[in-house]
């Protein structure tokens, strides 16, 4: 025996009477909520009007090969390489054989290292290609007066030691040591030559990329650009164009969308002093605005954290975010406009100023006092993730389409537009007497060029000592 869905039993889809009379009497507050934050990002980001919802970054042809992050499976304390990802690697970069990828990803040997040992040292023939599955290895050379100084810092994804794919003659020109404990994935040269004598496949493809040319291009990777300079007499002058990408990359407007129902007795008669179906708008716009935020981070097509170029991801020296690691992250790119930090990231600066006796300025910004480093602002954003492991990140960014920076997409104008990009749209009345507007946002974010964006990985934010 069926029973009907009585009103008593119907999820309830509008505010009630109850709550409604809560601004009805006495004197009261608007409603708050605890949701709403600062939206820095928001407010310093330059918005560019998005015509036809899509924007198309155009820019000069570049040439990148193996500059990925390779991703592992960990199966209890064993670690294993997904097999397409060693395609990250330069000389297997577009290598589809599964059949040999899974032979050379079973081939893996997993290496233990603890804080302090040494990889690989500077000058030893590089016999192995090392993955790292777990952990932060230094890259130990010759300073300019003999003594020993860190040339990089390498963390979880990356790989050195590649050219052993291709060549027998390459020797490591920096020592790896591992700063922290480690687990690492050794593929043995040995094991590659072998594979490559029984697969045809494998062996063919080396060999081809060990005749490709080396492409000629600037300190950024982009195509050369042929020029003369300084000279006398009548030289021949050199031929060249701009090339330019054949597909550049389209950002489409992303949305966020939500339908706010109003009971039409509660729009008709709780309306003073505060009007009902205003105060529940605003409460929506704010919470659209939070995830435009949180989606500008962290989505993984448009999102700043997913999308900054590797060469551009930095790893701190010491674990924490110290002035050395700022300083540095600074040095990526010209004319940075602002950090934008987790607010326990800021706190976690601050006590390594306070450990040097550093005390950074601050400036005001529409009322608010804001912490800088080398006059650069430090926003707080607590939509950029705080790992279990207490480590987050801290981005620096260029901003604007004129300094070929980082810009925030929307199009102004659309029907029932109340802020831009941001429209309410009257969708009717049902049968129960409810009030339906659907609330809609548009946005998206747009990275001009690689060194726009810069971000410091890994930072840990529970250090007190």
């Amino acid at each position: 025996m069926s029973v009907e869905a009585g009103p008593e039993n119907r999820a309830q889809q509008s505010l009630g009477t109850a709550a409604a009379r809560n601004l009805a009497t006495t004197t009261k507050s608007a409603p708050q909520m605890q949701e709403i934050t600062s939206r820095w990002l928001l407010r310093m980001l330059p918005w560019v009007q998005v015509q036809g919802g899509t924007y198309r970054v155009n820019r000069r042809l570049s040439y990148s090969v193996g500059d990925g992050k390779i991703t592992f499976v960990q199966t209890g304390e064993r670690v294993a390489v997904i097999p397409a990802e060693l395609g990250e690697l330069p000389a297997l970069r577009g290598f589809t054989d599964e059949s040999a990828l899974t032979e050379l990803a079973n081939r893996c040997e997993q290496r233990e290292f603890a804080a302090g040992e040494v990889l690989a040292a500077q000058g030893d023939p590089v016999d192995t290609v090392y993955l790292l599955a777990h952990g932060r290895v230094e890259q130990i050379g010759t300073g300019p007066y003999g003594d020993e100084a860190v040339l990089g810092v390498l963390a979880d994804g990356a790989h050195l030691g590649e050219q052993a794919l291709v060549s027998g003659e390459a020797t490591w020109d920096a020592t790896a040591r591992a700063a922290t404990a480690c687990t690492v994935l050794a593929l043995s040269r040995s094991d590659v030559l072998n594979l490559a004598e029984r697969a045809s496949s494998l062996g063919e493809h080396l060999a081809a990329y060990a005749l490709i040319p080396e492409q000629r291009t600037n300190n950024y990777g982009e195509a050369a650009i042929d020029l003369a300079s300084g000279h006398v007499g009548e030289p021949v002058i050199p031929h060249t164009y701009v090339d330019y990408e054949g597909a550049p990359r389209e950002y489409e407007l992303s949305v966020a969308q939500t339908v706010l129902k109003v009971h039409s007795r509660v729009a008709d008669l709780y309306n003073q002093p505060m009007n009902q179906t205003e105060q529940q708008l605003r409460l929506t716009v704010e919470a659209l605005r939070e995830r435009q935020e949180d989606e500008l981070v962290n989505n993984r097509e448009f999102g700043l954290l997913a999308n900054c170029d590797y060469g551009q991801r930095l790893q701190p020296h010491d674990g924490v975010p110290s002035p050395d690691d700022m300083d540095e992250l600074l040095s990526r790119r010209r004319g940075n406009k602002f950090f934008l930090a987790h607010p326990r990231a800021i706190a976690a600066f601050g006590r390594e100023c306070n450990k040097r006796g550093l005390v950074p300025e601050s400036i005001e910004i529409s009322g608010n006092r804001i912490p800088t480093w080398r006059g650069v602002p430090i926003y707080p954003c607590n939509k950029i993730p705080v790992s279990d492991a207490r480590t987050t990140s801290i981005i620096c960014m260029r901003t604007g389409e004129a300094e070929q920076g980082v810009i925030g997409l929307q199009q102004s104008g659309i029907p029932d537009e109340i802020e831009p990009s941001l429209s309410v749209r009257f969708m009717g009345i049902d049968e129960q007497a409810i009030i339906s507007y659907l609330v809609t946002a548009y946005y998206s974010a747009a990275i001009l060029v690689p060194d726009a964006l810069g971000v410091l990985e890994n930072v840990e934010v529970s250090r007190w000592r």
